[in-house]
C-alpha cells in the first residue's frame, strides 16, 4: 500500500517533499507514543552510532530508489526486482558478516536472477523498457538488502524506537532542504496521502516487530510473497495495467527460487548434521527431523531480519 500510495503521488510531488513528510510524520508518531507511554519501543540511545547512521543512509537510498522507480514501472514489475533482495542479503551476509552459505543457496540465487531477466529482457529488447526505472528499483533493492544486513549486525539491540528515530532524523536532514526548495502546495486529499505514508511506514515496522515476537523468520518469510499478487491486483484495479506472460513466468521463478534459497540456507551442512546426530546418540540409519528454533530467544534473534520496501 505504501508503494501504491507513492506511485499515485509521484507525478505531482518531488522525491524530497514526499519522503520528508513521511519521516516527519513517522518521527511525530514515535514521540507521541513515547509521550503517552514512557519508554515505548525501547531505548533511543545506541552503542553503535556509526552502524545506525549507515543503516539510515541505506534506508534513504532505498526510499529514493522505490519512489523514483514507481514513477515509470508498474508495481508488479518493480516488486519482481525487489524480490531479489534475499539473494543480495545472502551475498552481503557471506562477504561482510562471514556467514557460511550452502552451495545450493547460491544456485537458487542464480536461478532467481534468471527469473528477473526472463521478465525484464523482453521489454528491454523491444526498446520500450524504462532503463532509469530498472536502475532505480535495483538501487532501492540494494539499499534494502544493505539495511537487512545491518539489522543482523544490530540484532543485539532490541526495540523499534531507535530503528525509527535515526532514519527519521537523517531523512529530515537529507530530504528536508530539497522539500522546502521545491515545495508544491498539496491539496487536502493529497496532504492526507502524503502524511499517510508516514503512518503506513510506522505501522509496517511495528507490525513486523510484533510478528517476529510470536513466530520465527522461517514461518513468516513466505507471507512476504503475498505482495506480488497484491501488486498485480493494484496495477490492474488502479492503473489498468495487466501483467504479461513473461512477467508472470519470471515472477513464479523468482518466488520459487526465494523459497528454495531460504530453505537451503537454513539447512545445516552435512558434516554438522552427522556431528549433531552422533552427539545425541542417534544411529545413522534412523530418520530424524529437527524442529525449527522456538521460544523467546529464537524469535528475538530473528526479529530484526524482516522488513518492507
Amino acid at each position: 500500500m505504501l508503494d501504491a500510495n507513492n506511485k499515485l503521488l509521484s507525478g505531482q510531488y518531488g522525491l524530497g517533499q514526499a519522503v520528508a513528510i513521511r519521516y516527519a510524520v513517522l518521527l511525530a508518531l514515535l514521540l507521541l507514543v513515547r509521550a503517552v507511554r514512557r519508554g515505548a519501543g525501547g531505548p533511543l540511545g545506541t552503542r553503535r552510532p556509526a552502524l545506525h547512521l549507515l543503516r539510515a543512509g541505506s534506508m534513504m537510498v532505498s526510499a529514493a530508489g522505490f519512489f523514483l522507480a514507481f514513477r515509470q514501472l508498474p508495481l508488479a514489475e518493480g516488486y519482481l526486482v525487489f524480490f531479489t533482495s534475499p539473494f543480495m542479503t545472502l551475498a552481503l551476509s557471506a562477504t561482510l558478516l562471514r556467514e557460511k552459505v550452502a552451495p545450493a543457496a547460491w544456485l537458487w540465487c542464480a536461478i532467481g536472477f534468471g527469473g528477473v531477466l526472463m521478465a525484464v529482457l523482453p521489454r528491454l529488447g523491444g526498446g520500450g523498457g524504462p532503463l532509469f526505472g530498472y536502475f532505480a528499483i535495483f538501487m532501492g533493492t540494494l539499499g534494502f538488502a544493505v539495511t537487512q544486513t545491518l539489522n543482523r549486525r544490530l540484532r543485539d539491540e532490541p526495540g523499534v524506537a531507535r530503528v525509527l528515530l535515526w532514519p527519521s532524523i537523517m531523512g529530515l536532514l537529507v530530504y528536508g532542504p530539497p522539500a522546502i526548495l521545491y515545495w508544491v502546495p498539496p491539496s487536502g486529499p493529497d496532504l492526507v496521502m502524503l502524511m499517510g505514508n508516514g503512518v503506513l511506514a510506522g505501522a509496517a515496522v511495528a507490525c513486523t516487530a510484533a510478528a517476529f515476537r510470536h513466530a520465527d523468520a522461517a514461518r513468516l518469510g513466505p507471507y512476504g510473497y503475498v505482495a506480488l499478487p497484491m501488486s498485480v491486483l493494484l496495477d490492474l484495479a488502479i492503473w489498468g495495467h495487466p501483467p504479461d506472460p513473461a512477467m508472470l513466468a519470471g515472477g513464479a521463478v523468482v518466488v520459487l527460487a526465494c523459497l528454495m534459497s531460504e530453505r537451503a540456507a537454513r539447512r545445516p551442512p552435512r558434516r554438522q548434521w552427522r556431528d549433531s546426530l552422533a552427539g545425541q546418540g542417534i544411529p545413522g540409519g534412523k530418520t530424524w527431523a529437527p524442529s525449527l528454533p522456538r521460544g523467546r530467544g529464537a524469535t528475538e534473534r530473528t526479529a530484526e531480519s524482516g522488513s518492507g520496501p
